[in-house]
């Protein structure tokens, strides 16, 4: 099955659950999946502008990029986030390969706003390299940093470059590894399968938001262009990722319509 993985940045924070959650995807990758990991980093983004003095601004959940945050994407992210976790790929038995969206221009994009600086928007994206080493056998690791074809560099929300990644790609299943347990109704309780409209119904009630109204919709995005279920999972909990693939109900299942008997 080809599966698009999509790591939350909090979750690579910490060298423990970095270490687990490479060793998990490399069952699956053992397994036979053919894999794409998409990591974010913003956490990480965000401590290392603080440290330097720069005060981080957001606008609609959108970090305002500068210059300076664009060097601390190359430095951070495409850096030190992605490297850290290809070589816990590494030492899992992974044949990992460093990506960003630059690479063979993996990821096309263009300015989203002026006023945001150089946030982007994927115009598309070309799967070549990520067929031509996933066919290989080999585990492709991309940072959310794109760019076009006159050499700009943009910073991309990393759900939409996994959204744009796993359609690109003919990914069967879009897992969002985060730190949550799933979608939770307005009671705090999991619920273990919405369509779209049951997510943007939800998304209009006020009962999801920030970061998870960016998850539905990026969800949403993803099975509208082809890719066959989205999945956000537990990727906190140990064992979760093995029980999803081995079809056991984990986290929250997107479907486009409600499934019938």
């Amino acid at each position: 099955m080809k599966l698009l993985i999509k790591i939350g940045g909090t979750l690579l924070d910490v060298e423990e659950p970095r270490k687990r959650l490479a060793a998990e995807l490399a069952e699956a990758a053992s397994a036979g999946h053919q894999l794409v990991v998409v990591h974010g980093g913003g956490k990480q983004m965000t401590r290392f502008l603080a440290e330097r003095g720069i005060k981080s601004e957001f606008v609609d959940g959108l970090r305002v990029t500068t210059p300076e945050v664009i060097d601390a994407l190359l430095k951070v992210l495409a850096g030190t986030v992605n490297r850290q976790l290809v070589a816990a790929f590494i030492e899992a038995g992974v044949r990992a390969v460093g990506l960003s969206g630059i690479d063979d221009c993996l990821a096309e994009a263009e300015q989203l706003d002026p006023k945001l600086g150089a946030v982007g928007r994927i115009r598309r994206a070309n799967p070549e390299l990520l067929e031509l080493l996933t066919g290989k056998g080999f585990v492709p690791v991309v940072a959310c940093v794109a760019g076009d074809r006159q050499g700009h560099i943009y910073n991309i929300n990393a759900d939409q470059m996994a959204v744009a990644c796993a359609a690109a790609f003919g990914a069967e299943r879009l897992i969002f590894l985060t730190d949550v347990e799933g979608v939770l109704d307005a009671s705090k309780r999991l619920l273990p399968s919405l369509t779209v409209a049951q997510s943007e119904k939800l998304i209009r009630d006020g009962v999801a938001k920030g970061g998870m109204q960016a998850k539905l919709n990026a969800a949403a995005d993803a099975l509208r262009n082809g890719v066959g279920e989205a999945v956000i999972a537990p990727g906190g909990t140990p064992g979760a990722l093995a029980r999803l693939l081995a079809g056991q109900a984990v986290g929250t299942r997107l479907m486009k319509e409600a499934a019938h008997d």
